[in-house]
């Protein structure tokens, strides 16, 4: 039986930090299901069809990463039920800094409590990415400062764009 893992987010915009999540899970698992957040009530630069698509690209075209680990999907869903339509019982969370912390603990326990069965394993990205944010890049970009070395070539494209 393969081990499939969960990772949940907004992904508003993709950054370095997410994508080490990625590829330290894909180390641990034989599957990733990218869950892209399509909750109503978040305010998002990119709609979730063009967060599928940033997330797409920057994985499989910028960094040519497996096709057949990785699967990116839209949810507006608990996150609970996300891991039941997989058939996983895995969530995977980012942590950047300790204040990450109490809120994904948190979290964690809120989706242990929606169903006892699911683990949450926490990763953290590699120090040099640990300061990155989706907000920050998005904040540094519309201020047309230089965002390289927090996310990929697409994905600053898709974000300058938006910013035009």
């Amino acid at each position: 039986m393969s081990k499939i893992a969960i990772y949940p987010g907004t992904f508003d915009p993709i950054t370095f930090g997410h994508i080490d999540v990625i590829k330290k899970a894909l180390k641990l698992f034989d599957k990733i299901v990218i869950g892209v957040s399509d909750e109503s009530n978040k305010n998002y630069l990119f709609s979730s069809k063009e967060r599928i698509e940033i997330v797409n690209k920057a994985l499989f075209s910028d960094l040519k990463l497996n096709k057949k680990k990785i699967l990116v999907v839209s949810f507006g869903s608990l996150t609970t039920d996300l891991c039941k339509k997989y058939k996983s019982n895995i969530i995977l969370r980012g942590l950047r800094a300790v204040s990450d912390f109490e809120y994904e603990f948190q979290l964690a326990g809120m989706n242990r409590k929606l169903n006892q069965n699911i683990e949450t394993i926490f990763l953290m990205s590699d120090v040099e990415n640990q300061i990155i944010s989706s907000r920050f890049v998005k904040e540094i970009v519309k201020l047309k400062g230089d965002i390289k070395k927090f996310t990929t070539k697409s994905t600053i494209k898709s974000l300058k764009k938006k910013y035009e």
